[in-house]
């Protein structure tokens, strides 16, 4: 009985033209009471068959967060919070690194497309704006803060960058070799919980010829995240516990003081 043939092995064909590709030296970083930062490495090599000068962009996004936001305002003498903006689609973690000024590789067109740079950074404010038809354009989005919109959009790049957790590097990887790369993520204590994107883009001639994406996951462990999970998944029960313990400890410092 004649044995049919296998067909042969099918062999991946590198996809053409140049290409990127990288990995991270730790994608899971556990959060414990010692935690204080991390500094994650990403290593990557460009292959062009050609060997045309390219340059390498990382952006790491972390989880969104809504951010709450007034300005303080003179009224009758007093200084009060102003009427608060609430922007949402913000993350809570952002870093753009690159082997040159963002601005040496790409025009501001391509970089505000790709969300490349703090200055090209997407944030909504939804509680103020609208989208509607003007002078014939469907989908204009309007904004009740006019101007003051970049003002206030400044404050919270400010505020995170300030925190550590908004940052730019212009000089952030570094080719090592001949195609093969660097990059440093730094992860500040207040790095928020949650999956953190990273993007690996390669450009030529100005121009994103090919990209890649990395996950890192941020998460708490041992009793932080016992405490964390319970806080979440159980509000209110957590809120009761919280009170009785503080109510506890407040009548144990009552005797021991009323002792002495």
């Amino acid at each position: 009985m004649a044995v049919p043939a296998l067909p042969p092995p099918q062999i991946e064909q590198p996809e053409p033209g140049p290409r990127v590709a990288a990995a991270l030296t730790e994608a899971n970083i556990r959060v414990t009471s010692e935690f204080a930062g991390a500094k994650i490495v990403l290593y990557g090599a460009v292959f062009d068959p050609q060997t045309r000068p390219a340059d390498v962009v990382v952006i790491v996004r972390g989880p969104d967060q809504p951010i709450r936001i007034a300005r303080k305002t003179r009224v009758a003498g007093l200084w009060i919070n102003s009427r608060p903006v609430v922007f949402e689609g913000a993350p809570g973690f952002y870093m753009a690194a690159s082997s040159r000024p963002l601005t040496e590789i790409a025009s501001f067109s391509t970089l505000r497309r790709l969300g490349a740079g703090i200055d090209h950074l997407p944030m909504n404010a939804p509680d103020e704006e609208r989208i509607e038809t003007r002078y014939g354009v469907r989908d204009v989005v309007v904004s009740r803060l006019g101007a003051d919109y970049l003002d206030w959009r400044r404050a919270v790049i400010r505020l995170k960058e300030d925190a550590g957790l908004y940052a730019t590097d212009q000089d952030g990887v570094r080719f090592v070799d001949r195609g093969l790369f660097r990059a440093e993520i730094d992860l500040p204590t207040s790095a928020p919980i949650g999956q953190y994107q990273t993007e690996i883009i390669l450009f030529q001639d100005g121009e994103p010829v090919s990209r890649r994406a990395r996950t890192i996951t941020v998460e708490k462990a041992g009793l932080e995240r016992w405490l964390f999970l319970f806080a979440n998944d159980r509000p209110w029960l957590y809120g009761i516990v919280s009170v009785l313990i503080a109510l506890g400890s407040g009548w144990l410092a009552s005797v021991v003081f009323r002792r002495r």
